[in-house]
């Protein structure tokens, strides 16, 4: 009875959020911001690093070692009047946090101070580290003993307290400035270095499923009850916007498909996104340096939208011949079989292609944590969840188009209603495409 009330409590944990954070930006982002500090007849950069989980586990090492501000100062053009001012590091300091499923999040920060040698007024700067990472991006231009901005194509305040609280209303469209101009006028006296405050950023609650991998008890029974709310997470994350879930329903219906129809999309979509899960794992870890793991899901999302467009058209063109074969007496039932499983594997393959972040931070907590068996038996329970998701959607989708062919219901309606649903499948197709083809371009 113990140990049936202890799993309970641990099951009420798990499935509430839990205490692990997540960062508020997402797990892939790095974020940066940049104050030109004028101080005197002195030029200070004040440089903020804020990574998110699963860059600071690809790029921890490289941002504590002692040369790395360096390379920093090397990535950061600062000009006054066209004449280039070197950037050398005076100050540095590193603090972490916990993250989601034991990962933890990193802030960098530094100073570096350059001493113009002759007055000038057109002042340019522009940061080009990380060039290819997504995430917030800010620089702010101030001044103060004795130099003074006459204009400024920045603000002097951070929106985000220098990294340190992200407004809300802009999580989903941060801002994307790294360079700055401005008209400025230096001091006469010696300037003071600005201070590092620290400090990491709040964080918001993170998901019971990243939760999962870093708890303490991997009993028989423990192992068991968190695969189970693994799978939980996962029918859950099926739930929310995307996943295919009405190409789904719509593929089934003009397809006529059969509930085994279903099960094996169900089936295709585990497979694909746990393989997903595990190629995006194995970038992340061996070909960081070479592909930036969050740029490729865009290309992902244009290949899944042309991938959907193609069954779209398929089905459309099948539905077109069959009814054009029955109106003419020919028998195309094998070929419209066959072409109907291979719309199911590209319906499948599409619905998993996009693999979870929340999939691949467990993936590489358990590296971290020496638990690689447990981290990949959660994803595959998650994805066994997803595509139970995805299977009831398509056994619903299945059962309805039987129950209303039981009413006898005819009319050019009911019967174009096939090509219709190949018709949806194509337009929403093109929507996935057309909204991706921005974000590669």
């Amino acid at each position: 009875m113990k140990g049936l009330i202890a799993l309970l409590a641990a099951a009420g944990a798990l499935l509430a959020p839990g205490a692990a954070a997540a960062h508020p930006l997402g797990n892939f982002t790095v974020n940066r911001f940049s104050a030109v500090e004028l101080s005197g007849r002195d030029v200070y950069v004040h440089y903020v690093l804020d990574l998110a989980e699963i860059p600071t586990y690809q790029e921890g090492g490289r941002l504590r070692s002692r040369s790395f501000p360096s390379e920093v100062a090397r990535g950061l053009l600062l000009e006054l009047d066209g004449r280039r001012l070197a950037l050398v590091p005076v100050k540095r300091k590193l603090s972490t946090k916990p993250g989601a499923g034991g990962l933890s999040t990193l802030r960098f920060e530094a100073v570096f101070r350059a001493h113009p040698t002759a007055q000038g007024t057109a002042l340019v700067f522009h940061d080009t580290n990380f060039a290819g990472r997504i995430g917030w991006k800010e620089v702010v231009i101030r001044a103060d003993r004795g130099a003074a901005i006459r204009s400024s194509s920045v603000p002097s305040a951070s929106e985000s307290d220098e990294l340190r609280a992200y407004p809300t209303n802009l999580l989903k469209s941060p801002p994307e400035l790294t360079s700055a101009r401005a008209r400025v006028v230096l001091g006469s006296g010696p300037g003071v270095t600005p201070s590092l405050a620290g400090g990491a950023v709040p964080l918001r609650t993170a998901g019971g499923f990243e939760s999962l991998i870093a708890g303490g008890d991997l009993g028989a029974g423990m192992v068991l009850l968190s695969l189970l709310i693994a799978a939980f997470w996962g029918a859950a994350h099926a739930l929310t916007p995307g996943h295919g879930k009405a190409i789904v329903a719509g593929y089934l219906v003009g397809s006529r498909g059969k509930p085994r129809h279903a099960v094996l999309l169900g089936a295709v979509v585990t497979i694909t996104h746990t393989a997903g899960v595990f190629a995006l794992g194995l970038v992340t870890l061996l070909l960081s340096q070479l592909v930036v793991p969050e740029r490729l899901y865009p290309w992902l999302t244009v290949a899944s939208g042309l991938l959907v467009v193609a069954v779209g058209g398929s089905v459309f063109w099948s539905r077109w011949r069959v009814g054009h074969a029955h109106q003419h007496g020919d028998d195309h039932r094998h070929h419209h079989n066959v072409h109907d499983m291979r719309g199911l594997l590209g319906i499948g393959v599409a619905a998993g292609l996009l693999p979870c972040p929340s999939a691949l931070v467990v993936l590489l907590s358990a590296i971290a944590l020496h638990r690689v068996g447990f981290g990949l038996a959660l994803i595959v329970a998650f994805s066994l969840g997803l595509a139970a998701t995805i299977t009831s959607i398509g056994l619903v989708a299945v059962l309805a188009r039987r129950t209303f062919r039981r009413l006898a219901l005819d009319g050019p309606l009911v019967r174009a209603l096939p090509a219709v649903s190949a018709l949806v499948i194509l337009a929403v197709g093109i929507g996935i495409t057309v909204n991706a083809l921005p974000e590669v371009m």
